[in-house]
């Protein structure tokens, strides 16, 4: 074969596999070793790795090693049909989806897979793990088939990778926008009990990572604290809702006891807003005072709220009072009488 012909070939193969092709692939469209060499000699392709080719005419790639190593898993097949298959034979995970995500600080020093049949290498920069995963537990990236953050992490923990590092893996996910949280607990309940916690708790186990990754409930509470600006954002759009909430239960309820909550309760809400915050002496408000009213109004206002969304109480003051509200003001009348 002709070395333009044996190029042509080799260009139809590598356009459609991030430019690589593998000796196997090359064989299987009639391209022999020594052609190969040929085109090496003439600068057409570049060897990069043992039996892994790429086009000079193609750039490299930041994963071109991991590209290469998934294409030697199976380097007969064209990664087109490869990835048409089900379950896919050869998916990128561990250390190598971490780095291929992007989310944490873990260096990939070698390579890894999970397939769902024992497969036996030679190679010391490439480990296999035999399991058959989900369908849901894998994705696309770069090209490539790799477990999802969710099945990343949680194939780190139970491999007992310090609980550090997964935090930093978790924060780089969620600011990425890339983390399905009920799957991620889902796959966290059966690690619960091995990391402290009751069995089957995988909220208690996201927590505690959570919290490392000082992305926890408590941690974000004192982020809040420590910023006087955000701390009065907070305070003001929390207020306002406990104000919507009561304004909703005095329309229903017709209540003039709440209806002087609620005016104490904009007036200080009026105090938080944005335009009036940098006149705000955060350090001359009493912080338990404050958290004891905000907890005494939710008190007082889950009920209203909760009994108007239900119907119990009625949205309208036109409603003629039950019997039992008939009843008991007459008892206190006569209890009032009595008493004189």
């Amino acid at each position: 074969m002709k070395s333009r012909e044996a190029l042509r070939r080799v260009q139809e193969i590598t356009e459609g596999q991030w430019g690589l092709l593998t000796a196997g692939q090359a064989r299987s469209c009639g391209v022999t070793p020594m052609t190969l060499a040929r085109l090496c000699d003439a600068g057409d392709i570049i060897r990069i790795a043992h039996g892994v080719y790429r086009d000079a005419g193609s750039p490299s790639d930041e994963h071109e090693s991991l590209q290469a190593a998934w294409l030697m898993t199976n380097p007969s097949a064209l990664a087109y049909e490869r990835l048409a298959k089900r379950p896919i034979d050869f998916v990128v995970s561990g250390e190598s989806a971490a780095r291929l995500h992007d989310i944490g600080d873990l260096r990939a020093l070698r390579h890894e897979f999970t397939t769902p049949r024992r497969k036996q290498t030679q190679r010391a920069d490439t480990r296999y793990r035999i399991t058959i995963l989900p369908e849901q537990d894998v994705t696309m990236k770069q090209g490539l088939p790799v477990t999802t953050p969710e099945r990343t992490i949680a194939d780190m923990i139970e491999r007992r990778y310090d609980l550090s590092l997964i935090a930093n893996m978790l924060r780089d996910a969620i600011n990425q926008q890339n983390i399905d949280e009920p799957r991620l607990v889902e796959l966290l309940n059966p690690l619960a009990k091995r990391n402290g916690h009751r069995p089957g708790d995988g909220h208690a186990l996201l927590e505690q990572i959570l919290t490392i990754a000082g992305m926890g409930h408590d941690a974000l509470s004192r982020t809040i604290a420590a910023d006087p600006r955000l701390g009065k954002l907070v305070t003001g759009q929390y207020l306002k809702s406990l104000s919507t909430a009561l304004s909703t239960a005095i329309t229903a309820y017709q209540s003039s006891e709440l209806e002087g909550i609620q005016q104490a309760l904009d007036t200080i809400s009026a105090a938080f807003h944005p335009s009036k915050l940098s006149k705000i002496n955060m350090s001359a408000i009493d912080a338990t005072q404050l958290t004891n009213l905000a907890k005494a109004l939710e008190y007082l206002v889950t009920p209203f709220t909760k009994n108007v969304a239900s119907g119990m109480i009625p949205r309208t003051p036109t409603q003629r009072p039950s019997s039992t509200t008939c009843l008991s003001q007459s008892a206190r009348r006569q209890n009032h009488e009595t008493g004189r």
